[in-house]
């Protein structure tokens, strides 16, 4: 199967309206949370960090601008491929997930390559697993650049700032407010990461994995890190290295105790030599959570770090978490 590295990357978030802007603030640990105009069923106002877009927009409108720009980035850096020659795979909120704006999976990625003056590519694709998605637009970028594909753009757009999702996941305390601190902080982003053949100085995949976890967050059932556990073998089975040449690891953490918990357990399982260390980067503490944008934005995060040298290492493993017991990982290395 042909190599594959992230190559550029591009972001619209809550502390930095692109990717170079959004990684510093995130470096300097920068945040922008503040009480949202939404209260809890307690009487409480709700925690989030809105992405400053001017003009302000809500809906449909909204997504498309917190995508947009990402694109655009990426596309910037395309050098002499044609954009329109890029599949462009779009993950987006789950589909049963209550509040998410209608229409979604049908015309936003065709609305907002249709505003650019972009072409619609025959293998363009819309993804509709939450935060799992991106490690899904990772499985399915390698096999178009297999297949022939200069390049792939795998991007995210989300937002958890909406009156009926916010309501849904309040109703069982898992919002973050001033007398709640086991819950997440409502978040929004657009990210975009291109992928093609390693180049140098890039960052190079290694190694995918799945899992699925019968004892998730809304089960009721003590996790035992089954399904994370299993996601984490398989792709450094595919990396064929060991846990302990990992130097740092980057994740969906949202602040909620269960996923904590399921992270640390899962490394106890899978760590077979003893490591004084390993960072952990938890980008929902500066951004919020971001849901289906999360893993292009960790994807960048960890591009920027490597080329700037400041990650803790020159080998990342990404891990993500959904509340229906999906996991998926990724291994990268920079190379050169």
């Amino acid at each position: 199967m042909t190599a594959v590295a992230i190559q550029a990357c591009g972001m619209t978030t809550a502390i930095g309206l692109t990717a170079p802007a959004s990684a510093a603030a995130q470096r300097a640990r920068l945040s922008r949370f503040e009480e949202t105009h939404f209260i809890s069923h307690d009487g409480k106002w709700m925690i989030g960090a809105e992405v400053p877009l001017d003009p302000p927009r809500r809906g449909r409108p909204r997504l498309q601008a917190l995508l947009e720009g990402p694109l655009r980035e990426c596309y910037a850096t395309l050098g002499d491929v044609a954009p329109d020659d890029v599949p462009v795979l779009l993950c987006v909120a789950e589909g049963d997930r209550p509040g998410r704006l209608h229409g979604v999976d049908e015309t936003l990625l065709h609305d907002v390559l249709t505003e650019m003056a972009m072409k619609p590519h025959k293998d363009n694709a819309v993804i509709s697993y939450g935060r799992v998605g991106g490690i899904v637009a990772l499985r399915d970028a390698r096999t178009l650049i297999d297949a022939g594909a200069p390049k792939v753009i795998v991007a995210g757009v989300d937002s958890y700032l909406l009156a009926q999702t916010l309501a849904h996941y309040d109703k069982d305390d898992r919002v973050l407010t001033e007398t709640n601190s086991n819950g997440f902080p409502a978040g929004e982003a657009g990210a975009a990461v291109v992928l093609g053949a390693p180049q140098g100085g890039d960052l190079r995949l290694l190694g995918l994995g799945f899992g699925r976890e019968a004892a998730h967050i809304t089960s009721g059932e003590p996790t035992r890190a089954d399904g994370l556990v299993a996601a984490m073998r398989d792709a450094l089975g595919e990396a064929a290295i060991d846990f302990s040449e990992v130097d740092y690891r980057i994740s969906d953490l949202n602040g909620e105790q269960y996923y904590f918990k399921e992270a640390a357990l899962a490394m106890t399982r899978v760590l077979r030599k003893r490591r004084e260390q390993m960072d952990l980067w938890n980008p929902a503490s500066e951004f919020g959570y971001t849901g289906a944008a999360s893993i292009p934005l960790m994807l960048g995060l960890g591009l920027i770090a490597a080329q700037k040298r400041y990650a803790p290492g020159r080998t990342v493993i990404m891990q993500t978490s959904d509340d229906d017991g999906r996991r998926g990982t990724a291994i990268f290395r920079m190379e050169g």
